[in-house]
Parts: C-alpha cells; sequence; structure tokens
C-alpha cells in the first residue's frame, strides 16, 4: 500500500472522528466458552477457533494455547501492523523484517507458591528486525511512532481499569 492509498482510506474517517468524537469509540469484544470436561477456555479469534489451557509450568499438557503467549502475539501484531502503517504514511522504505515479543513470568505467583511472586509479566521486550533504508533519525521517528500509536503496546504501558461480573445461572437440566 502507497501512502496516498492509506491516506484516501483514512481521511473520511478523522474527519468523522473530529466532527463526531463519539463515533470514534469502537467497543471490541472477545468470547471464549467454558469447556465442561477439559481444562480450557475455547476463544472465538475471528478468524478460528483457539483452546486456551494451562501454559505447561502450571501443569498444563502443552497442547493448548497459552493466554500468555496470546498476549504476546497480540503485541506483536498490533505493533507489526502500527509500524508498517507509520512507515507507509510517512514513506519510509521498510522492505521486510519480523516483530518479536519475550516475557518473563515467575510461575510461583499464579501457582500461589510465593506471595511475593507477581501474578503476571514481570518483564516484556518487544524487538523490532527490519529490512530498510532508515537513517538513524528516521528510525527514531519510526520508533516513537510506533510505540505512540500501538493500541496493545499503549494497554500495557498505562492499564485502564478493568471490571469483572461474575454471573452464575443453575446448570441445566440434561434431558
Amino acid at each position: 500500500m502507497k501512502a496516498d492509498e492509506l491516506r484516501g482510506l483514512q481521511a473520511p474517517l478523522k474527519q468523522r472522528y473530529k466532527d463526531q468524537p463519539d463515533a470514534a469509540v469502537v467497543t471490541l469484544k472477545a468470547q471464549g466458552t467454558l469447556d465442561s470436561d477439559k481444562l480450557v477456555c475455547k476463544v472465538e479469534t475471528g478468524r478460528a477457533l483457539v483452546e486456551a489451557g494451562l501454559h505447561p509450568a502450571t501443569g498444563g499438557p502443552g497442547s493448548f494455547a497459552c493466554s500468555g503467549d496470546m498476549l504476546l502475539e497480540a503485541l506483536v501484531a498490533c505493533a507489526g501492523v502500527t509500524l508498517k502503517a507509520v512507515a507507509t504514511a510517512l514513506e519510509l522504505r521498510v522492505t521486510g523484517g519480523s516483530v518479536r515479543a519475550e516475557g518473563d513470568l515467575d510461575f510461583r505467583g499464579t501457582l500461589g507458591v510465593a506471595k511475593d511472586a507477581p501474578v503476571g509479566f514481570r518483564d516484556i521486550r518487544l524487538t523490532f528486525d527490519l529490512e530498510g533504508d532508515l537513517s538513524e533519525e528516521q528510525k527514531a521517528t519510526l520508533a516513537k511512532l510506533t510505540e505512540r500509536y500501538c493500541v496493545v503496546y499503549q494497554t500495557l504501558r498505562q492499564p485502564p481499569p478493568v471490571d469483572v461480573a461474575f454471573n452464575v445461572a443453575p446448570p441445566t437440566a440434561l434431558a
């Protein structure tokens, strides 16, 4: 995609959001179904059904997706798309490359083994290995704007409040 194509796609959206700020607020949704037999949650991704289960470090078999991996995958996907959009908009020549995320977990926290061990990632590293012809100034601009506009990165850096609700219905009767 060329910069003018991207601008053409985004210009009417930007104008609409300037004129009608409420139109820019979109609620994204994810849903999962708890399996009655297996220790998994089946998550609809829009492209496939993913069965997420326990990581082997918590007793899982290793045959299901790990939600921690899925979080890192979401970061990689968002950061990669954001980088490409920024590079396209600025007409920076990024011809290829890769994005990877790594995160350190201390599983003592989630298993309740040590109260001082955090539950969740304690460190996350996001790395871009790019191919292209970029000056140091262009690379710095690309990095700054990718961080600024990457939704998942910004959400991890400045987490929003998360409301949790537990609704319980009686089990359905078997016929």
